[in-house]
């Protein structure tokens, strides 16, 4: 009982050490996880009050123009509901999570939501979706 109580922790101990850095002669290195680069989709539903509506369309206009232009952009649409004209959603592709993270960073986007204070019924609901490989 005593010698499998032994080998089962002597499996454990070299499985857990495995998972610690290595040493290389004097140089250290670590095990690397590679994460896949997924392309993205964001789903944002924006609840706008009555009577701004066309103020609204017009502002996301450019931020629509702009960010289609960004290099990791796949994709930037605005849909309105058709029974509900103050909610929109917009639908974006992106590369990965680093165009979306320069693209949140721009002036455009950051432009947009200055020019929509104060149109908002209440705040967005905002949506981030990894979109897997179909490899």
């Amino acid at each position: 009982m005593k010698k499998g109580l032994l080998i089962l922790l002597t499996i454990i101990l070299g499985v857990a050490g495995s998972c610690k850095q290595k040493t290389v002669g004097t140089q250290q290195t670590e095990a690397v996880v590679q994460t896949p680069d997924y392309q993205k989709m964001i789903t944002a539903r924006v609840y706008i009050k009555p009577g701004s509506e066309d103020l609204f369309i017009e502002a996301a206009k450019t931020i629509i123009e702009n960010s289609n232009k960004e290099e990791g952009c796949l994709g930037y649409m605005l849909y309105q509901d058709p029974y509900e004209r103050t909610n929109f959603i917009f639908v974006e592709k992106w590369k990965n999570q680093a165009a979306i993270d320069y693209h949140f960073a721009t002036a455009h986007f950051k432009d947009f939501g200055t020019r929509i204070e104060g149109m908002t019924a209440k705040p967005a609901e905002i949506k981030i979706i990894d979109i897997a490989s179909e490899k």
